[in-house]
């Protein structure tokens, strides 16, 4: 791997890890520069987007302050190929919404396409996921569930 590719590598890592924090705080403005505006996505059988703003959309009217997610991607396997790139990545990730008492955990292997653009900036031309598993329980089930922090609470 040349030093180039290397280079690129690290790029892609961190576009990745941005795609997922600006997800996680709600930074949609940040999330949607992640992605390319043709991108698409495919989370899954139910949710599969062909643009950029379906994508985003569907992400802003659904993780609202009531939703709080977590995730976390590890073990990058990333190819470069001149100016583009695909990548597979482990998920693990936590949705909890309180006011429905529900808990997910899941875990999945993403696989993305990048696109470095005339700018020098990778973007995203295609992400998606195959879940290996995931579930949700009631937070009923967990007697001492307690949410002590919430940065999107009402104040």
């Amino acid at each position: 791997m040349s030093v180039s590719d290397l280079e690129a590598v690290a790029a892609i890592s961190r576009l990745k890890y941005a795609y997922l924090r600006a997800l996680d705080t709600k930074s949609w403005d940040e999330f949607a520069d992640t992605l390319l505006p043709d991108a698409t996505a495919n989370y899954g059988e139910r949710l599969t987007f062909d643009s950029r703003d379906a994508l985003v959309e569907y992400m802003k009217s659904n993780l609202g302050a009531n939703t709080i997610t977590e995730h976390h991607c590890g073990h990058p396997e990333i190819d470069v190929d001149g100016d583009t790139a695909t990548g597979r990545w482990y998920l693990s990730d936590t949705v909890l919404i309180p006011e429905h008492g529900m808990l997910l955990r899941g875990a999945a292997f993403y696989s993305d396409r990048y696109v470095r653009g005339g700018d020098g900036r990778w973007r995203i031309a295609h992400t998606g996921y195959e879940r290996t598993y995931e579930a949700m329980m009631s937070l009923a089930d967990i007697p001492s569930f307690h949410l002590t922090a919430n940065r999107w609470a009402d104040t």
